[in-house]
């Protein structure tokens, strides 16, 4: 994806393009975009790069040097920080993908493996070496695992690697790769029915598979799911202790030793700690964790450190009980590496920092990666919102504000990602991923955190939006374990919240959501092959009751919803364009938007008028007789999860061009 980003603050002027649609009635039709006539173009202001950061997401250290690797940043690459001087020492590059999830050295601590996130699958390598002994020569790809996305890898002592992903359309793999023979190989599938391995260990005679449902959860799909590679043998047995098949995955996986330690990633229940006897798989003991996430094991002593979605845990076997480390230093957020060096936790953090922690002093050491060395690159970004004189866009652990009046831009810490947010009398409200609920900015005081808790279940914010009448901030959700979504609304006068789960039905999530009038209309989004999968229900979310539902005829689930007077419009997911007539209940006309709308889109009501967005384009619709019009065109969005749009309360519109954040101001003579 090409990403030629205007110089900051350029006023533009974008012609406009209209599409021609069905004029009255109930129609079907295809919104083919032509010219149009006399139209004056909207003023686009460039107010430069969305999110500026060294995002990371995974880390491992080798000697006294961690290496790093970077996620949603352009080009992707692995920087090199050695901790006793506290500088960026060495940078490599890699030609494909968006981020690095999977990061390991061999034994002998000359080779680095890396393997990448993609956003399509394809004959590109996805797995890459680099030799630490001449790292001013860049890594080199070795080959790849057909499943999309490598999540994990693990070296075997003999200098075999190991690797697990997912993200195709087949169940994921076991891939093994001997740098004697120099190719990748699928050694085979152990389970038809999970939907992600995120995790992958490997001792001298086994290596070992984690897997489960991460996304896209309910139905048939697996638990967590555990199995041993013999690989003398080449067969698969089933070793996952019986406490931890209810959870979702196994999340992570290690060998300590003569031991295997194993976690799971929480829902409805608690983390799950195992440790195993290599020797007898049979035997192990088991602890329930502290939170919904246990990933990134060490050994300091008689301890196995480990992370949680906000700290640093320690397990002690001998007693079988895990604590929270504590420490004085700063909030650790979420965690991409946990390693040990000279009697202390060594934890990179998605914050942008290495802190050294010694548990028994309960001290900390920090290494700030910017000040490292570290490169900033804008980065792909998630929700937009507008209001107060401030624009605000989620990237990974930050919150980036702009201020376009000054051209001032500051990145606010928040743990996860800020999926969607919306302003109300000038203060933030996030629907913060993964399990945060939502979150809370007060520009005015500077204060920040969590507003409302929620089921863990109910990870995955998609749409935020507030009603006037009601005073609600309204979150539409998806559940990615389990299935399903729910509702969430927060009340900022009072503090309350509530939630309402499967208010659609047990498949199908709240992906667009709009508020008017005391009512929430919930849209719905089903990615399983078979069921509904584009229902509208009209919610009360005071009284917590349905009021109707209809189904809108789309092949595809809900993208994005918005309300302008009597009419409730819906994009779908495959571009299908309908308007329902919400007092008589009906829908009154249908049309084929997909040349400018297919996939993920959002919309909003601005001056009196639906405007959308997508990956390519910003467009509106004529409120009468729900026409397109293009307002720009090409904008190759920068989004990380689905593109955004947000509007202030002087009508000037927000969203995507490249990685850079534009002001659009459009006057439409209708």
């Amino acid at each position: 994806m090409s990403h030629q980003n205007i110089s900051r603050r350029t006023v533009l002027r974008a012609g406009g393009v209209a599409g021609l649609a069905s004029a009255t009635g109930l129609s079907a039709t295809s919104a083919a975009a032509v010219p149009a006539a006399g139209a004056k173009g909207p003023r686009i202001v460039d107010l430069g790069p969305a999110v500026a950061q060294f995002a990371l997401m995974s880390a491992v250290l080798v000697g006294d040097t961690v290496y790093i690797g970077s996620r949603n940043i352009d080009p992707v690459q692995i920087i090199a920080v050695h901790l006793p001087t506290q500088k960026v020492v060495a940078r490599t590059e890699l030609a494909t993908g968006h981020s690095i999830q999977a990061l390991v050295a061999d034994d002998t601590g000359r080779y680095l493996y890396a393997g990448i996130l993609q956003k399509a699958s394809g004959e590109q390598p996805n797995l890459y070496r680099w030799d630490l002994k001449t790292p001013g020569r860049q890594a080199r790809p070795i080959g790849r695992i057909a499943d999309r996305d490598v999540r994990a890898l693990a070296v075997a002592p003999d200098g075999v690697l190991y690797a697990v992903g997912g993200g195709s359309s087949t169940a994921p793999a076991l891939w093994e790769y001997d740098p004697a023979v120099g190719e990748v190989r699928n050694v085979g599938t152990p389970d038809p029915k999970v939907t992600l391995a995120r995790a992958v260990a490997a001792g001298a005679t086994h290596a070992f598979f984690g897997a489960g449902t991460t996304f896209n959860g309910g139905g048939d799909t697996s638990k967590a799911a555990l199995y041993a590679y013999d690989r003398s043998a080449g067969t698969f047995t089933s070793i996952a202790p019986a406490e931890m098949r209810r959870d979702p995955s196994i999340r992570d996986l290690a060998v300590l030793g003569d031991t295997l330690a194993v976690s799971t990633a929480g829902s409805v229940e608690d983390a799950k700690v195992a440790l195993m006897d290599l020797d007898d798989l049979s035997s192990y003991k088991i602890a329930t964790s502290v939170g919904k996430v246990a990933k990134s094991f060490t050994t300091i002593g008689d301890t196995v450190y480990y992370a949680n979605e906000t700290g640093l845990l320690g397990y002690r076997p001998s007693t079988n009980t895990i604590t929270p480390v504590d420490f004085a230093g700063p909030d650790l957020g979420e965690i991409w590496g946990v390693d040990s060096r000279a009697g202390r936790a060594v934890v990179t953090s998605a914050y942008g920092f290495v802190a050294q922690i010694d548990p028994d002093k309960k001290t900390a050491a920090i290494t700030d990666l910017g000040k490292a060395g570290a490169p900033r690159a804008a980065q792909t970004v998630m929700g937009i919102a507008a209001g107060g004189g401030h624009v605000y866009v989620g990237g990974n652990a930050t919150i980036a504000r702009h201020t376009p009046a000054g051209g001032k831009v500051v990145n606010l810490r928040a743990p996860g990602e800020a999926k969607d947010s919306i302003v109300v009398d000038r203060v933030l409200y996030t629907g913060q991923y993964n399990s945060q609920g939502i979150w809370r900015y007060h520009p005015r005081t500077g204060e920040i955190g969590q507003a409302a808790r929620f089921p863990a279940e109910q990870n995955r914010p998609l749409d935020v939006t507030f009603d006037d009448d009601t005073g609600l901030v309204l979150a539409g959700v998806q559940a990615d374990t389990e299935g399903g979504g729910a509702l969430w609304t927060y009340d900022p006068r009072s503090g309350r919240s509530r939630h309402f789960a499967n208010p659609i039905d047990e498949l199908q999530c709240v992906r667009g959501i709009a508020g008017k009038a005391g009512v929430a209309y919930l849209g719905g989004d089903n990615t399983a092959a078979t069921g509904p999968r584009s229902t509208v229900v009209a919610f009360d979310p005071v009284a917590g009751k349905e009021l109707w539902r209809i189904d809108p005829g789309q092949s595809a689930g809900v993208a994005a919803l918005a309300v302008r007077g009597r009419h409730l419009y819906g994009l779908s997911r495959k571009g299908g364009l309908f308007v329902i007539d919400i007092p008589a209940r009906k829908v009154v006309h249908r049309a084929d938007v997909s040349s400018v709308s297919n996939g993920f889109a959002a919309m909003v009501t601005n001056r009196g008028v639906v405007y959308g967005v997508s990956d390519t384009t910003v467009f509106r619709f004529h409120p009468r007789t729900f026409a397109l019009t293009v307002v720009v065109a090409d904008t190759d969005g920068g989004w990380y999860s689905g593109s955004h749009i947000a509007n202030d309360e002087h009508g000037r519109l927000y969203t995507m061009q490249g990685r850079n954040l534009i002001q659009i101001s459009d006057r439409p003579r209708y």
